[in-house]
């Protein structure tokens, strides 16, 4: 992926190969060197069939509510909030309303890390326990024809690439020795109920069977929770300190967070659950099994201490565009580079070579890659990168046709509804 650095002198869009050294005769040239910007291909019209579609599923009772921003070139050609952030209370949807992003989390953490790579504070094929120790010596567990499991050591040592890509063998707790991780409270995603710092459930986790060895397969888990934790140990800053600092301050993200201000607890989404093709409202007592989602959740009334860099933040469609079209120019935003263009396209590229994932699909450092658009099956770009959350948000760039894409809703589990599908056709049968 090729990623051109520009400048913006006097309102217009200058390449900086153009511009040649300050003070040159280049720097000096008449209108001719002046690019213009790249003119629109959505048609507004067209993407008028999305709106009618999100709609439609808010009026058939299966949405509550959503927001969706659509950026080409980092302008907005579609920005609309449909439905309800509280359906009970008849209180609308708007486009500043806060949602729980769950794994778009994943996406800043893995930044961070990236971050210091760039300061020489690791290298990716670091080994986990050179950072933290408990992780120096793993084992895994293997499945036994009687039922049970055994327990053998780790071929090598997890690295954090392994981390990044996912491929650590740490699940969220599911595999052979899935009794053993729910005895020691580590089962599914959630964090924002826990009264210890993610720090301490990680350090257990180091002493349980993995689900597989390192680098032999995908395996979806607590991997970004552990990175979370390294970073605060090599940073010396909590995880929340260390992303305000280097970038949800910075890139303007003024409604992202760990946990919620109470003077914006009535802006944040309610959280539904699709049920027989209709909905229910999460229930604030109850845990939804499969996942160890607790209702509306701790976000606003929790203990606060745990920064799950795996799946704890909140944040607005707005924020989240702010990132992605950040990462979509290569690391830079309005004049200011947070990561460089080779360790943005280092991380949008395949890393898994023949590690099996989805057709079509690769995975990097901490972004699925689309690597085969026929195989793949739907609607898109080569070379797109992004990924979702528990609570049905999604989120992709596709540097090819510009794009960045925010989805923000709240439903868990979300049932049969087909949305995201319709998302993309409806997004690319609007690009002329």
């Amino acid at each position: 992926m090729n990623w051109i650095a520009v400048k913006v002198v006097s309102g217009l869009l200058v390449s900086t190969a153009m511009l040649g050294g300050v003070g040159s005769a280049q720097a000096q040239a008449p209108a001719q060197a002046v690019e213009a910007p790249a003119a629109s291909t959505i048609s507004a019209e067209r993407l008028g069939r999305l709106r009618t579609q999100l709609q439609r599923y808010v009026d058939e009772g299966r949405l509550a509510g959503a927001v969706v921003m659509i950026q080409q070139d980092g302008k907005r050609v579609f920005s609309e909030a449909v439905g309800w952030r509280d359906k009970e209370a008849r209180d609308p949807m708007r486009e500043d309303t806060i949602f729980r992003i769950a794994s778009q989390t994943k996406a800043l953490t893995s930044v961070a890390v990236m971050m210091l790579m760039e300061e020489g504070k690791l290298l990716l094929d670091d080994p986990v326990g050179k950072h933290l120790p408990a992780w120096k010596e793993t084992t895994v567990a293997v499945a036994t024809p009687e039922g049970g499991y055994e327990t053998v050591p780790a071929n090598r040592p997890i690295t954090i690439r392994d981390l990044l890509t996912h491929t650590a063998g740490i699940s969220y707790g599911s595999g052979p020795a899935e009794d053993a991780w729910r005895d020691a409270g580590l089962f599914g995603w959630y964090f924002a109920n826990r009264s210890e710092p993610v720090s301490s459930a990680v350090a257990h986790m180091a002493s349980l069977p993995m689900a597989a060895q390192p680098g032999e397969k995908f395996v979806y888990g607590y991997n970004t929770d552990i990175l979370g934790v390294i970073v605060e140990k090599l940073s010396g800053k909590s995880l929340q300190e260390f992303l305000d600092e280097r970038l949800i301050k910075p890139l303007g993200m003024k409604d992202t967070s760990f946990y919620l201000p109470r003077e914006k607890a009535d802006r944040l989404a309610v959280v539904y659950e699709g049920e027989g093709g209709g909905l229910r409202r999460a229930a604030d007592a109850n845990a939804w099994k499969a996942g160890g989602h607790f209702g509306q959740g701790h976000y606003l009334d929790g203990p606060r201490v745990a920064y799950s860099g795996g799946a704890g933040l909140l944040s607005t469609a707005a924020d989240y565009s702010r990132f992605l079209e950040m990462m979509r120019r290569g690391g830079e935003l309005d004049g200011r580079r947070y990561l460089s263009g080779k360790s943005v396209e280092l991380m949008v590229s395949n890393h898994l070579g023949e590690i099996g994932f989805d057709p079509g699909m690769g995975f990097g450092l901490g972004f699925s890659i689309r690597t085969d658009l026929g195989a793949a099956g739907e609607p898109g770009s080569e070379g797109e990168f992004g990924w979702g959350g528990a609570y049905h948000s999604q989120y992709w760039v596709d540097p090819e046709e510009r794009l960045t894409v925010t989805y923000m809703t709240q439903l868990l589990p979300a049932g049969d509804i087909d949305d995201h599908g319709k998302l993309r056709a409806l997004i690319y049968q609007a690009i002329d």
